[in-house]
């Protein structure tokens, strides 16, 4: 059993300890927010993790992909004013979110470190921002949630993708941990803790999608 403490990539606090090891890497749980994370030395290179996203075959013509994106499209926009303006937060080689948002008559605009890496964007406020199947890669999730909650306007929502922990006996056979560029997990308890922290008000309208509501005061 590894007993060695690990610094948090999301609360940067260091009361980390191992909580999985599979024939590839270890994990870590934090005792204050319980995110689940890969060490950064068991990361793949920036090359290497491009390599595994150019794989994909993502296309705003895919009615398949386009169904499991309403997931978080549906809940999302049920909420949005007339007009609102949105980033989507890691785009990927095939933007489709954005487009689905796009026909419905909201103006967006799209990030991708990789495929749209054009930092201007990150510069401007919007009245809701997406990621879908983001958050597990981050390395730096802390810094990466923190800047995209400061992007939004009062009122507005960080609509989220990723598939949840739930238990250690669940994660061991999880077939989430199987790709290597994941390398965050996420819970409820860990959102709700971000939540909480940084003021958000945070509801779960599918087991795979998070909203988080910047409020007015």
């Amino acid at each position: 059993m590894k007993t060695t403490t690990r610094r948090c990539p999301l609360c940067d606090e260091d009361d980390a300890t191992f909580y999985h090891h599979d024939r590839r890497r270890d994990y870590f749980q934090c005792a204050t927010c319980a995110l689940v994370f890969v060490p950064p030395e068991q990361h793949l290179s920036a090359a290497a993790e491009k390599a595994e996203y150019d794989k994909h075959r993502n296309s705003q013509y895919d009615t398949g992909y386009r169904r499991f994106l309403g997931r978080l499209f549906t809940p999302l926009a049920a909420k949005l004013t007339p007009g609102a303006r949105g980033l989507d937060f890691g785009s990927g080689p095939g933007p489709t979110l954005s487009v689905m948002f796009a026909e419905q008559g909201y103006p967006m605009s799209i990030y991708d470190p990789f495929y749209a890496p054009e930092q201007r964007v990150l510069t401007h406020e919007y009245d809701f921002i997406t990621a879908t199947e983001v958050v597990e890669h981050l390395a730096r999730p802390g810094p990466v949630l923190a800047q995209l909650a400061g992007l939004l306007t009062p009122g507005g929502y960080l609509g989220l993708m990723t598939k949840r922990v739930t238990s250690p006996e669940a994660f061991a056979c999880w077939h989430y941990i199987s790709d290597p560029t994941h390398i965050s997990f996420f819970s409820e308890e860990t959102f709700r803790w971000w939540a909480q922290k940084n003021n958000l008000v945070v509801e779960f309208p599918g087991p795979d999608v998070v909203l988080l509501y910047k409020t007015l005061t």
